[in-house]
């Protein structure tokens, strides 16, 4: 880019400074030819006093010898042209006199269109070709009036004193050099100072960013960078930090996601290696506590089963790979279903499970399995959580932006769940609980991956009893024709947006 510029400004500059030496010349030529026309007049006589009657006295018949009056030229007048050329030409173009020698014709001064400079002086400005050259010239009249024609032994009319173009062109070269070096040399430091503020001003914040990545990958993850500002570098450094928080964060999640899971199936596998000691090697004599430890053995084995098998459907979803069938499902019939088949355990707690519908509710579209999986979840924790001889409601509504809304709610104990948590890994909202009677806490964190991976939303709030209602919303559909399965059916999505999860 600075190679660029300085190549720009050193052709525009030696434009500039090329037609400031034409115009000097000009100028200068305009000045000379009419010094050099007095000088011509003064070779023409000895002296330009020495004239009476317009001829020159002194000199038989009163005219200056033509050898004479070439004579005083070439010693006089040549000798301080300093590389300019005089001619003097006549009215036809003929050059009857050459400082340099060589030329015998030339286009004749053209009064009519040359640029008048000095219309006293009759002096002109023209540019010609003398012996296939251009050259720049000023002509001057040498005869004013025909009275001192007798003055001019050679004939000539004009005085011209030409410029070579090439001359001046070299002139303009020979003073525009040492200005393009100076300029280069100074251009070429500013560069090099600019270039190094530039690269320091970019290597220290890339350098930054290349140690904190290191950092974060040698374990570091509370690494960050100071990187700051609307320019490039700064909004890098901002999105370098957000990304070093959310590793952070996954790096913890997972460490908190091992121990937990380590922690839950170590009861259990301490329970199954006990109990399974126990029958191998004899200790237990009497057939009822045989029958215990058996039975002990099965239900922890159930229960590291039903463990492996959820942290398996978690990573399934959150990975992408469960496979999901969408299809217009009747929630409300489905409902009544789920509560038919928990209704027995909420007898044996002394709880009363009721739902209530309002008005007629759309298909809703979702998986049937997942949806009967996320479904008893939610009822299920109901029944765990909420306090003895209570009531666990279960409300259904159909909203107008093309969604329906599930929503499972029953009174607190004790322990106030927080609803922002609830869909944690492995939360409780009584830690104390166990995980035999309370689960290990992952049934709401697969059944909200679930929703989201169906197009639905699932979360929690209070309602103004101080209920805890857990809410599930679906995109509505249009029912499959009858001629279909309902495995097989096209979905007719309104596809409509929902709205956060809110209120």
């Amino acid at each position: 880019m600075v190679a660029v510029s300085l190549v720009v400004s050193g052709v525009l500059t030696g434009y500039l400074v090329r037609n400031l030496e034409f115009q000097n010349a000009r100028d200068q030529l305009d000045r000379q030819a009419i010094i050099f026309r007095q000088q011509v007049w003064n070779r023409e006589c000895a002296s330009n006093l020495a004239v009476a009657n317009g001829r020159c006295a002194g000199l038989p018949g009163g005219l200056a010898p033509r050898d004479e009056f070439l004579d005083r030229l070439n010693t006089t007048v040549s000798p301080s042209l300093n590389g300019d050329r005089l001619l003097l030409v006549t009215g036809s173009g003929g050059v009857v006199y050459d400082s340099e020698g060589t030329a015998s014709a030339m286009a004749a001064p053209n009064t009519s269109s040359a640029r008048v400079i000095n219309r006293e002086n009759q002096v002109y400005e023209l540019s010609v070709d003398i012996g296939g050259q251009p050259y720049i010239a000023s002509a001057a009249r040498i005869q004013p009036n025909a009275a001192l024609a007798v003055r001019d032994p050679l004939g000539a009319q004009y005085v011209v004193l030409a410029r070579s173009r090439s001359a001046i062109d070299a002139q303009a070269n020979a003073s525009l050099l040492p200005l393009l070096l100076a300029a280069g040399g100074v251009s070429m430091l500013v560069a090099i100072a600019i270039g190094l503020l530039v690269s320091r001003a970019l290597a220290r914040p890339l350098t930054e960013l290349s140690d904190a990545a290191e950092d974060i990958a040698r374990g570091n993850y509370s690494r960050r960078v100071s990187l700051r500002g609307a320019d490039e570098i700064g909004v890098t450094g901002q999105a370098f930090n957000r990304m070093a928080e959310a590793v952070e964060r996954a790096r913890q999640t997972q460490r908190e996601f091992l121990a937990n899971v380590s922690h839950e199936l170590k009861t259990p596998l301490t329970s199954l290696i006990g109990f399974s000691q126990a029958l191998v090697d004899g200790s237990l004599e009497t057939e009822e506590e045989k029958t215990r430890a058996a039975t002990v053995v099965h239900e922890e084995s159930e229960r590291v089963l039903r463990m492996s098998q959820e942290l398996l459907d978690l990573a399934r979803v959150e990975s992408g790979h469960i496979s999901l069938r969408p299809q217009p499902i009747d929630v409300a019939a489905m409902l009544k279903q789920e509560l038919d088949i928990i209704r027995p355990r909420a007898q044996e707690r002394g709880l009363s499970v009721t739902l209530e519908t309002s008005g007629e509710l759309p298909p809703g579209v979702a998986d049937p399995e997942r949806l009967h999986q996320v479904l008893d979840n939610l009822l299920d924790n109901a029944l765990k959580y909420a306090p003895a001889d209570s009531h666990v409601l279960v409300a259904t509504q159909n909203l107008a932006d093309g969604t329906l809304e599930v929503q499972v709610s029953n009174p607190i104990g004790d322990h106030r769940p927080d609803p922002d948590r609830m869909f944690e890994r492995f939360y409780r909202a009584d830690p104390s609980r166990a995980a035999a009677a309370g689960g290990v806490g992952l049934g709401l964190a697969i059944s909200r991956e679930l929703m989201e991976a169906m197009a639905g939303r699932l979360w929690a709030d209070f309602d103004p009893r101080g209920w805890l209602r857990v809410r599930l919303r679906l995109p509505a559909g249009t029912p499959a024709p009858p001629d279909r399965a309902w495995g097989q059916s096209p979905i007719g999505l309104r596809k409509p947006a929902l709205p956060p999860a809110q209120g």
